[in-house]
């Protein structure tokens, strides 16, 4: 999406619950489970991260360039600006990027299905460190209404964007903040407790 990226992220206990709620309400899906792998980009001196800024690149069925504005954080609700578009050949893009001076700081990796149900667009989301969903719709009270059909609380709603919560477990475990796989959890996921969150469900 391109323009503004309005969205509230939600921790779950079953993701398969939202995944039969979403049925029920005869939710679209538009893209069905596929894995991701996403590189964030930044200078030496970390200058997008220090003004709140995410260059991304992103392989999942296509490869995508992603440019991220500071956000403003409201009622659980997180908007920013938002510029993304497809590139032909991820490696090569991965090359042009560091060729104009970036480094890659972060590796992570989810899976994602996505759904659509109103003017709204849900995710599924499977990180090494637990099940997400996000909800990006126009506006607060839209997003709202949909997390009230999903039976999401609101209160539980998460600011916070999914490397910062891995890096709170990273410090406490002492793993590399810069590699979020799958492997790094073989050994079990970290509790709500660790992440620092409540589940919505």
């Amino acid at each position: 999406m391109n323009g503004q990226e309005t969205e509230a992220k939600f921790y779950v206990k079953d993701l398969s619950r939202i995944k039969t709620r979403l049925r029920e309400l005869q939710a679209e899906l538009i893209q069905p489970r596929v894995h991701e792998t996403n590189l964030r980009f930044d200078t030496a001196g970390r200058d997008l991260r220090s003004s709140g800024r995410v260059l991304r690149l992103r392989r999942d069925n296509q490869a995508r360039m992603t440019y991220k504005g500071p956000s403003d954080k409201t009622d659980g609700v997180m908007s920013r600006e938002e510029i993304e578009f497809v590139v032909e050949d991820f490696e090569r893009a991965k090359e042009f990027i560091e060729a104009l001076g970036y480094e890659v700081m972060v590796f992570y990796e989810k899976f994602r299905a996505t759904y659509q149900l109103e003017d709204a667009h849900i995710m599924l989301d499977e990180l090494p460190y637990g099940e997400f969903v996000e909800i990006e719709g126009k506006d607060i009270s839209s997003i709202k209404k949909i997390a009230a059909s999903l039976r999401l609380g609101w209160d539980a709603a998460i600011t916070k964007s999914y490397h910062a919560l891995f890096e709170s477990v990273a410090g406490a475990r002492g793993l590399n903040k810069g590699q979020l796989s799958f492997d790094v959890f073989k050994g079990g996921k970290p509790s709500a407790g660790e992440l620092g969150v409540i589940a919505a469900d």
